[in-house]
C-alpha cells in the first residue's frame, strides 16, 4: 500500500473547500511523488536553467514542438510545421481547441484558448532584455537581424488565428531542438503582465498539470490539467495521476530512505559516487537488496565529464609550457585506465570516454566513425619522450583546478599521471570561483563537464569554435583551429542529416587529434522506481515526462 502524505490531502482539501466543497478527498487519488534536493527556484521558464526548474516546468506548459524518446522533434501545440527551401523561414500551424489553465488572470477564471499571438508574445518575451531570461541566447543568435544588425522587430510573427511564422539569419537545421526547450514553453500575457517578476510562482501553460501551491523549501504540488489537449492511443485524456508532488529534500541519503520507505516514486542520481554504490555493486550489477525490489535503469545522458587544457599562451608564464605541446597533451590522454576508474570510484555508472567530445546519449555518436584514447602507458611515455619529456624529465608541477567535488577522482587521475613521469598538483576550490577561474583562463588545466542545452552535437562542437572565447562564449580551452571553424560553420547550414553527421565525426576527429581534452566518462543516470509505476520512459535529457504515467494497480491514499 503507498502511503500519501498527509499535507497534500489537506491541500486537496483546502482546494475542495475553496470550491465550495464539491470536490470531495477521495481515498484513491493517484499522486506521483519525486524530490529535488537542490530546490526549486522558479516556475517561469524563461528561467528554466537548472534541474529543478526543468523538470517542474515541463509538467507546467507546452511549447511549439517536443522531443520524443529518440530525440526527434514531434508535434506539440503545432500540428504541422514547415520550413522554406531555403532554411530561413519556419511556419507552425497550432492545434485548434488548446486552452491554457484555468486562473483568476482569465474572466470567470476559464482559461482561454491559445492563439498564435501568444506564441509571439512568449518567443519575443525570451530575446527581450527586460526579462533578463537566461536563455536569451537561444533565439537571439539565430533569429533574423534587421540591417543595424539588431534582432528584426517581425522575426516572429502571426500570420493568421492559428498560424505563426519564425525568421532565421542564417540556416539552422537545430532550431526545431531549441523551440523545444523550455525557453520555448507558451505562457499568457495576462498572467505575466499581472505578476511580473512574481510569475514564477504563479505558473499558468497548457501543459498536463497546473499549479495548486508551491511553498519554497517545502513542496510544490500540481494537480491534474482536467482539459489537457493530449489523448492517449485509446482516446483517453492525459494525464492519468491525479497529482504531482515535490519534495525539496536537500540530504540525498535521506532521500534515498524516504523512497526506501515508500514515500517517493522516482529517484534519479548522477556523478554521486556515496549513493550510486548503496545501489550498484563495483561491476555495475544491482546490489541483491534492490533486485526485483525496485525497477532499476542505467540510461545514456547527455553530459560529458573531461579535463580541458587551455591552449592560449597569454594563460602561461612560459608560453612553451609542455600543455602547449599536442604529443604531450596525448601522452597525458594515454595514461589513464579510464575503465578501471568507472568500476573502482562510480560502480560502472557511465562510459569509458574513449571516443569523442559527443558522448554517446546523442542520435551522431558512432564509434566506429569516431575513435579517441584508451589505456596505453606504454605509447604515453613513447609520446612524453617525443614532446622532449623523457620519463617526465624537465616537466614542471602541474595544477588541475576543479570545483569542490570528485576529490577521489581527481586523486585516482595523480597517481596514473604520476606513473609515467608528471606530478600533478589538485586545486579544489568553491564552484562559483572554480567557474570564474575557467570563463577567464585562470586554469590552464581544469576539471569541467558538458551537459547539452538540446540534443544536437553543434551544441558540444560550440565549446570549441574559435568566435565563442571565454567568457563571453563556452570556449574555455580557447581552442582555435581554421579547419575546425569552417567544419563548424558548414555544419551549421548542413540540413541533410548524413552529411551532417558526417562533419560533426570530422570535428569530433580533429579534435581527438589536437587533444585540447581528456575525456575522462560519457556521464548516465541512474533511475531507481517504485514497481507499481509504468509509463515513465527513459530519455537522455532525462526529463521525466509525466502525461502517461500511471500506477498499475489502484493505490489507497492514507
Amino acid at each position: 500500500m503507498i502511503h500519501r502524505n498527509w499535507a497534500f490531502l489537506l491541500g486537496i482539501a483546502l482546494l475542495a473547500a475553496c470550491s465550495g466543497g464539491k470536490e470531495e478527498v477521495q481515498d484513491n487519488r493517484k499522486v506521483f511523488r519525486y524530490n529535488m534536493a537542490e530546490g526549486q527556484t522558479s516556475l517561469d521558464p524563461a528561467f528554466a536553467n537548472n534541474q529543478a526548474n526543468v523538470w517542474a516546468t515541463t509538467q507546467i506548459y507546452n511549447g511549439l514542438v517536443d522531443l520524443d524518446g529518440s530525440l526527434e522533434p514531434v508535434p506539440s501545440l503545432a500540428e504541422v510545421w514547415s520550413i522554406s527551401d531555403d532554411g530561413l523561414t519556419y511556419t507552425f500551424d497550432l492545434r485548434p481547441g488548446v486552452y491554457f489553465h484555468d486562473h483568476e488572470v482569465f474572466p470567470e477564471g476559464k482559461g482561454r484558448e491559445v492563439t498564435s499571438e501568444d506564441v509571439v508574445y512568449s518567443l519575443k518575451r525570451i530575446v527581450d532584455p527586460s526579462t533578463a531570461s537566461s536563455g536569451s541566447w537561444v533565439f537571439s543568435s539565430k533569429v533574423k537581424r534587421d540591417e543595424s544588425g539588431q534582432i528584426d522587430e517581425d522575426w516572429v510573427k502571426a500570420i493568421s488565428t492559428y498560424r505563426v511564422e519564425i525568421a532565421l539569419d542564417q540556416p539552422f537545421s537545430g532550431f526545431l531542438y531549441r523551440l523545444a526547450m523550455p525557453y520555448g514553453f507558451i505562457v499568457p500575457s495576462e498572467a505575466v503582465e499581472k505578476y511580473g517578476k512574481d510569475f514564477r510562482a504563479h505558473a499558468v501553460g497548457t501543459g498536463p498539470f497546473r499549479l495548486q501551491s508551491w511553498e519554497e523549501g517545502n513542496r510544490l504540488i500540481l494537480l491534474k490539467n482536467e482539459n489537457y489537449f493530449r489523448r492517449d492511443q485509446y482516446g483517453k485524456r492525459l494525464p492519468y495521476i491525479d497529482a504531482v508532488q515535490v519534495s525539496f529534500i536537500a540530504d540525498k541519503n535521506s532521500e534515498l530512505l524516504y523512497f526506501q520507505q515508500g514515500e517517493l516514486d522516482f529517484l534519479s542520481f548522477s556523478g554521486q559516487p556515496n549513493l550510486v554504490d548503496k545501489i550498484l555493486q563495483k561491476d555495475g550489477t544491482v546490489r541483491l537488496e534492490f533486485v526485483g525490489k525496485y525497477v532499476v535503469q542505467k540510461v545514456h545522458f547527455m553530459n560529458t565529464e573531461y579535463l580541458g587544457f587551455v591552449l592560449d599562451p597569454q594563460a602561461y608564464e612560459d608560453p612553451t609550457h609542455p600543455i602547449m605541446n599536442k604529443k604531450f597533451r596525448q601522452a597525458m590522454n594515454y595514461a589513464i585506465n579510464r575503465r578501471e576508474m568507472l568500476s573502482y570510484l562510480l560502480s560502472n555508472l557511465g562510459r569509458p570516454g574513449e571516443q569523442g567530445f559527443v558522448p554517446r546519449a546523442l542520435p551522431s555518436f558512432n564509434p566506429r566513425e569516431v575513435s579517441g584514447y584508451t589505456y596505453d602507458p606504454d605509447k604515453a611515455a613513447e609520446l612524453l619522450a617525443e614532446a622532449g619529456y623523457p620519463e617526465g624529465q624537465g616537466v614542471p608541477e602541474i595544477t588541475l583546478y576543479s570545483g569542490a567535488q570528485s576529490k577521489d577522482l581527481l586523486e585516482y587521475l595523480q597517481k596514473q599521471w604520476e606513473a609515467i613521469g608528471i606530478r600533478v598538483n589538485i586545486q579544489i576550490n568553491p564552484v562559483p570561483t572554480h567557474k570564474e577561474m575557467t570563463e577567464n583562463i585562470r586554469a590552464p588545466f581544469f576539471r569541467g563537464s558538458w551537459l547539452a542545452d538540446y540534443p544536437d552535437a553543434e551544441n558540444y562542437f560550440a565549446c570549441f569554435y574559435s568566435k565563442n572565447f571565454a567568457p563571453a562564449g563556452p570556449n574555455k580551452t580557447h581552442f582555435s583551429n581554421p579547419e575546425f571553424d569552417a567544419l563548424f560553420e558548414e555544419a551549421l547550414l548542413e540540413n541533410e542529416q548524413a552529411k551532417k553527421w558526417e562533419l560533426f565525426h570530422q570535428m569530433d576527429n580533429l579534435l581527438i587529434e589536437e587533444a585540447p581534452f581528456i575525456i575522462l566518462y560519457y556521464d548516465e543516470a541512474l533511475r531507481v522506481i517504485q514497481p507499481n509505476l509504468t509509463g515513465l520512459a527513459p530519455n537522455p535529457m532525462n526529463i521525466p515526462k509525466l502525461e502517461s504515467v500511471s500506477f498499475m494497480d489502484v493505490q489507497a491514499v492514507q
